[in-house]
């Protein structure tokens, strides 16, 4: 595999832009979707400035579980509707919180933890788990990093048989 390189993430377009060619590169031949999401929560936790955790939970038996990530240890079990994570599975929109202590319910897995974003993967009107990237900083994101982690999910979809899953 060649050699990733880390990029300004100020310009976000050219940063996300890259991320996502990079993510496309690592799971349009890839079958398997454990491979993918290990390569893709990877694959930020790499790139991505100013985070500590970066990861993904699944929807199953009616709540989130713990999915491929990069970072300390993780809740295992989140019911929908609790947390960051379980309000934008329930919503089923992205959650962007600049400043999770003042989000009533956080689910504080790493104290470190300052702000969070949430992206809900929903294929086919169902939903499928959330992608969850947590930094130390506060207001580390934005309605841009929103924007973009939305194709980054879209691409998610594009070529994972999330069928396979259960």
């Amino acid at each position: 595999m060649e050699k990733i390189k880390k990029i300004d993430t100020k310009d976000k377009k050219k940063f996300y832009g890259y991320l996502n060619l990079k993510l496309t590169g690592l799971i349009c031949d890839e079958e398997d979707w454990l491979a993918n999401l290990s390569n893709a929560s990877g694959l930020i936790w790499l790139l991505l400035d100013n985070i500590n955790w970066a990861g993904f939970y699944l929807y199953k038996n009616g709540e989130l579980i713990l999915g491929p990530f990069q970072g300390k240890p993780a809740c295992t079990h989140i019911q929908i509707g609790n947390g960051v994570c379980g309000t934008a599975a329930k919503k089923r929109e992205i959650q962007i919180i600049g400043n999770v202590d003042e989000f009533e319910g956080h689910i504080a897995c790493d104290v470190v933890s300052k702000s969070e974003i949430v992206i809900p993967i929903v294929k086919d009107d169902k939903l499928i788990g959330v992608l969850d990237i947590d930094s130390p900083v506060l207001n580390r994101f934005n309605e841009e990093d929103g924007k973009y982690l939305e194709k980054f999910v879209e691409t998610l979809n594009k070529y994972i048989n999330w069928n396979d899953i259960n």
